[in-house]
């Protein structure tokens, strides 16, 4: 639209003025909708680019924080401003912490993901017996109570715990029925990459399954959601509108 808009101003709308007289010079209708249009679009593409995009949460791993069909708002400027679609950083204005929740393609796949971040370059990290510990010491985390949980094999014994991550209180949850399952337990985080993890513990693919997630590949901070739609033929509400902790 903008390059069918210059194109008119500067080189078809001189020859038509000029070969017009008295006769009507109006644009055609191609060029008048691309006219119109051209601003509408470009605040869109400016808005999505670089300040904020809305997300669809389409899996579990974030539960309880964040519940499948929550519509969520991503900040795109708050870990720099990229340029859209090739993600180069061009102005920096900080880094991920550690507790934020972080939306970034990961390294094995070409789609957004959703997860917390748990280690910044140079930590080492370890999730043993259902702990978690940074740099040796273990994660303040708090039992709320038992529930049940359901996953690909049914309902199973649960607990709801409350964790505090870098001064950041959040709720996650595990599977008490099933024992871990994971043969390895500590990771080294490399320079330039972050350690992500989802809050349901036992049903979360994240960095214990894929690794960590390079600076490159950072999309921004999930900060509030906005609406919630159930899977289906379902009217979409508002009930659960909130800041993310």
């Amino acid at each position: 639209c903008g390059g069918l808009w210059l194109l008119d101003r500067l080189w078809l709308r001189p020859r038509r003025m000029a070969n017009a007289g008295t006769r009507d010079a109006r644009p055609p209708l191609p060029v008048e909708y691309a006219r119109a249009f051209f601003p509408v679009l470009l605040l869109v593409f400016l808005l999505r680019g670089f300040l904020a995009e809305p997300f669809q949460i389409p899996t579990g791993s974030m539960i309880p924080t964040l519940q499948v069909g929550d519509f969520i708002l991503v900040n795109k400027y708050r870990y720099g401003l990229r340029l859209p679609v090739i993600g180069t950083e061009i102005w920096e204005t900080g880094r991920p912490r550690r507790g934020e929740v972080m939306v970034f393609i990961p390294p094995h796949e070409d789609k957004y993901y959703i997860k917390r971040v748990i280690g910044l370059p140079g930590d080492t990290v370890r999730f043993e017996a259902r702990r978690l510990y940074i740099n040796g010491e273990a994660v303040p985390k708090e039992r709320q109570g038992g529930m049940q949980v359901e996953t690909g094999f049914g309902s199973l014994r649960g607990s709801l715990h409350t964790e505090t991550l870098g001064g950041i209180r959040h709720s996650t949850q595990q599977i008490d029925e099933l024992p871990p399952r994971r043969a390895r337990t500590t990771w080294i985080v490399p320079p330039g990459h972050y350690f992500m993890m989802g809050d349901n513990r036992d049903n979360s693919a994240d960095s214990r399954v894929w690794g960590p997630v390079s600076e490159e590949r950072i999309i921004g901070k999930a900060v509030a959601v906005w609406m919630h739609k159930e899977p289906g033929l379902n009217l979409p509400t508002f009930s659960r509108n909130r800041w993310i902790p």
